[in-house]
């Protein structure tokens, strides 16, 4: 990898400015093992390569560009370009923010499913009716037919919108229960229902229901009394 491609990459991963002195630091072991012969050449070639991503970057084709400000250097969008910019973070998705409830819901939905409200109401030990609506409304969760039981109750899954906002290609790639619990308990700093508790009481996952017999896929329909 050249030094300008090393420059640039600390440049783009760095969150805050970062300093010429930062850069020679990260920077000069590579310079000398290249054939620098001391610090004070290895500096020299590390500052005049900074020049010229700056100038590469100065270029018209370039709709970003590497500043100078706090004392240290960071890659921002180019002023021209910012109506585009400002357009474009509009028509972002703004972050979904849920309750801890809800979070509680949506996590049995996703490691159960399909499952039916009365279960999720018994792991959890309290009425969901009102945050499967939210989720509903946010579309992290659809319905996936009726269970074969007397009522025929609803079954819910996730939806493609949850795998995208949890980034997620399948929910085969979801964390275990001991890793999920320890994430919401490091982000949420509160007590979650022991995700063990979802184990001892689990449906079938996904994708293994057709091959029972107690599951219907059938769709609500609006002159069922049970919908």
């Amino acid at each position: 990898m050249s030094l300008k491609a090393k420059l640039e990459a600390i440049i783009y991963a760095a969150e805050i400015p970062i300093t010429l002195d930062q850069l020679v630091q990260l920077a000069k072991e590579s310079v000398l093992n290249n054939g620098a012969a001391d610090e004070s050449e290895a500096c020299s070639h590390i500052r005049a390569a900074l020049e010229e991503l700056i100038a590469d970057y100065a270029n018209a084709d370039h709709g970003i560009e590497i500043r100078q400000l706090a004392g240290g250097y960071r890659m921002s969008t180019k002023p021209e370009q910012h109506d585009v910019v400002r357009a474009f973070a509009k028509s972002l998705k703004p972050p979904i923010r849920l309750s801890m409830p809800a979070l509680e819901t949506l996590a049995v939905i996703a490691y159960k499913q399909p499952v039916t409200v009365p279960e999720i109401n018994e792991i959890r030990g309290v009425d969901c009716s009102g945050v499967i609506a939210t989720l509903l409304d946010r579309k992290l969760v659809t319905t996936a037919g009726r269970k074969a039981v007397i009522g025929r109750p609803i079954l819910y899954r996730t939806t493609k919108e949850f795998l995208l906002r949890f980034g997620l290609s399948d929910v085969g790639e979801l964390p275990s229960m001991e890793e999920f619990e320890k994430l919401v308990a490091e982000s949420f700093q509160g007590d979650l229902l022991p995700v063990q508790e979802i184990a001892e009481l689990s449906t079938p996952p996904l994708g293994d229901d057709a091959e029972d017999p107690a599951l219907a896929a059938a769709q609500p329909s609006e002159n069922d009394p049970a919908a």
